[in-house]
């Protein structure tokens, strides 16, 4: 146990190590969920919010509003990248802070604007892209023209993860959702496409063109799905993660598409199959428990995320998840790691993270 705690305290050094030379790009912009929001949601009128103890029990700064015990992958990619410092929630970004990009995440958000809804306010991938618009013409301000804001863009990464909310608070949420009456799963995956592909063509129109689009993770395999659907509490909930694959199978199509447009290097990050692999083999990544919380109530600690104040369990870092739906930061450092540079050749499409930097 000594050791797995060291080697995790040594692929952090690692991690930090990386930061001291120059950054590979000069500015990281980030859109998504709580799988990756730092703090947007700490000062709005919503219960999705993690910016209580034991939320950040491993962090250097506490509870920050991370999901998480300590990192999220966009923490470890960022690292990855060069950044010295990580890359902060654009809430409390001012300035020419703006200059090497912020984080527009918000945990509850989805792609469609409804998503979340019974959770309190949060900020939908729409909401997200307006206040990226108005952080571009910040820049144009900074800069001092949109022909240099545009060539400053075009150097940056983006990272953007939506849709999982779109299935867990919304598709599977019959009794306070519609969407899983008026389509099937197709149909769904079509729907939330096209609306993606939309709001995706923004970002793109507004200066993107290096964007690693997350896919949706293995949602069926998490604590919360496995304490209401698994019969044996082990077993992951397939009429779930097979629909989560319709919507993937879409999203690698929607990154062959922008390709097509002039200067654009979108490329695919498939954390469903990084997941799985995990899944497939957890001890081969220091991994003991993945199928419950390591704090929360109920079944497989999976019925209620960790209470305030929580005494999550020690061995941290043999867990998968860290609550209900979240990774631990020792999960997080597996698929941030792989998301940069590609350990399987599915682990992206067509390049890692680590290639886009170079496009």
């Amino acid at each position: 146990m000594q050791g797995l705690k060291l080697s995790i305290l040594f692929t952090l050094s690692s991690l930090f190590g990386l930061a001291r030379t120059a950054p590979q790009v000069p500015c990281y912009f980030i859109f998504g969920d709580s799988l990756v929001d730092n703090g947007n949601n700490n000062n709005i009128a919503s219960l999705a919010r993690a910016n209580y103890p034991p939320y950040g029990i491993d962090f250097p700064d506490g509870a920050s509003g991370r999901f998480s015990n300590g990192l999220t992958t966009v923490d470890v990619i960022s690292k990855l990248l060069g950044f010295n410092d990580y890359i902060p929630p654009c809430a409390s970004v001012n300035g020419d802070e703006l200059l090497a990009g912020c984080n527009f995440a918000s945990a509850a958000a989805g792609i469609r604007d409804e998503t979340g809804q019974q959770l309190g306010a949060r900020i939908s991938f729409g909401g997200q892209l307006r206040n990226y618009q108005t952080a571009v013409q910040q820049l144009v301000d900074i800069l001092g023209d949109e022909e240099s804001a545009a060539n400053h863009l075009s150097k940056c990464i983006f990272s953007v993860g939506m849709g999982s909310n779109d299935y867990l608070n919304n598709y599977f949420m019959p009794t306070i959702y519609a969407t899983s009456r008026q389509y099937n799963p197709q149909q769904y995956a079509d729907a939330l496409i096209t609306q993606y592909s939309q709001q995706i063509r923004i970002l793109y129109n507004y200066g993107a063109r290096k964007v690693a689009l997350i896919g949706v993770g293995q949602v069926g395999c998490s604590p919360n799905e496995l304490a209401q659907f698994s019969q044996n509490g082990v077993t992951c909930v397939d009429r779930i993660n097979n629909a989560i694959q319709i919507f993937n199978q879409k999203l690698m199509s929607l990154v062959d598409q922008f390709n097509t447009l002039p200067g654009a290097h979108f490329t695919y990050i498939n954390a469903y199959g990084i997941f799985a692999d995990i899944l497939k083999n957890p001890a081969a990544n220091g991994l003991r428990v993945t199928n419950r919380g390591c704090c929360g109530v109920g079944r497989n600690n999976g019925q209620v995320t960790c209470l305030p104040f929580q005494t999550p369990c020690s061995n941290r870092h043999e867990y998968m998840f860290w609550d209900a739906f979240h990774p631990t930061e020792a999960a997080n450092i597996i698929i941030g790691k792989r998301s940069y540079s590609a350990q399987s050749s599915s682990d992206a499409y067509p390049v890692d993270i680590r290639r886009l930097a170079l496009a």
